[in-house]
């Protein structure tokens, strides 16, 4: 099935062999001595040993170069899977340890996607809500100078939701929007409805990034059926972070079920090992949706982008058409 994403980090989809060739060529860890190793190092207790193995992974990262050769590999992997158009995440404020700047990192990327023809993928500035509102306005100063070049069309804040809520980053969200900036947040994933809210009331934002937990809060349920606010659900995440703990008991059913505006994306797929034919094939197996319902949240995916109206077009287009198409044959599941 030709598909879309709007939740992928970059550095979370750098292909194993790819980041097992950044990890030989800089001198690596002694404890991973194999792609093979390497997979399994991506095993996690918490959502906070996720965060620190995303630290050690990006501790790779150390030159454009290396972000030319991750966005180019990541773009092939895309265009493997039929993935047509994709809005990713890079967090830049993450690689000051190696003295690159922002700037560096974001046209470094947007170089490598451009050697790769098959996807269009857009830019969304992850600004880390680790770094404090001072840091995310810092790294928001710098996104500006290069985002019509870099293809930068919006912004986000990941990070430790609890610790950082959303009230703190209102202004530097201020300005994002003022600069022509599109807004998105992390919330409801590893901390309670009260981020969502936040990021709604706060930070006004036009999507949540995961908001599985939203589930806890009726009225908070109630209104994003209301308002068809998109929500950027990653299911095998929420499941490999602990933040789910069972297929059973993943919210996003709930959410489906209530009439919420639900999109299905990967977050990190090659940090989580899974691709986004599988997160729709999980639909059918663990939600029991059918193919219809799988259609049309493939359709609500296009609908909840930031494109224009032409490629929103295009996509529904391909997907409309493969669904058609697929009619008269006999298939398991959306690939």
């Amino acid at each position: 099935m030709p598909k879309t994403e709007i939740h992928l980090h970059l550095e979370g989809a750098i292909p194993i062999g790819t980041l097992w060739e950044l990890i030989e060529e800089h001198g690596g860890d002694a404890s991973i001595t194999s792609e093979r190793a390497l997979r399994s190092w991506f095993t996690y207790r918490d959502f906070r040993h996720f965060l620190d193995v995303w630290t050690w992974m990006t501790g790779f990262l150390r030159s454009p170069r290396d972000f030319e050769l991750v966005a180019e590999a990541v773009a092939r992997r895309l265009v493997d899977q039929n993935i047509l158009y994709v809005e990713a995440f890079f967090s830049p404020s993450d690689f000051g340890r190696h003295g690159l700047l922002p700037q560096q990192i974001a046209l470094a990327i947007r170089r490598g996607l451009a050697r790769v023809d098959g996807v269009d993928v857009a830019l969304i500035a992850d600004l880390v809500r680790d770094r404090g509102p001072g840091g995310t306005a810092e790294t928001l100063r710098a996104v500006e100078e290069v985002a019509r070049e870099a293809g930068i069309i919006g912004i986000g804040i990941g990070g430790s939701e609890a610790a950082y809520p959303p009230g703190q980053f209102a202004s530097v969200y201020r300005r994002a929007r003022a600069a022509g900036l599109r807004v998105t947040a992390h919330a409801g994933e590893n901390d309670g409805p009260a981020g969502v809210w936040g990021a709604i009331r706060d930070l006004e934002v036009e999507r949540i990034g995961h908001g599985i937990r939203s589930v806890e809060d009726p009225a908070l349920v109630a209104y994003l059926v209301d308002e068809q606010l998109p929500l950027e659900v990653c299911p095998t995440s929420n499941l490999r972070t602990g933040v789910v703990t069972a297929w059973e008991q993943h919210p996003a059913r709930v959410l489906i079920d209530a009439g919420a505006h639900v999109t299905i994306n990967t977050d990190d797929p090659a940090m989580f090992g899974v691709d986004l034919a599988e997160e729709y094939r999980n639909l059918q197996d663990h939600f029991g949706l059918d193919d219809d319902a799988v259609r049309r949240i493939a359709l609500a995916g296009i609908e909840a982008t930031w494109a224009d109206d032409a490629t929103r077009q295009r996509l529904t287009a391909a997907i409309e058409g493969w669904w058609a198409a697929e009619a008269t044959t006999t298939r398991t599941a959306p690939g």
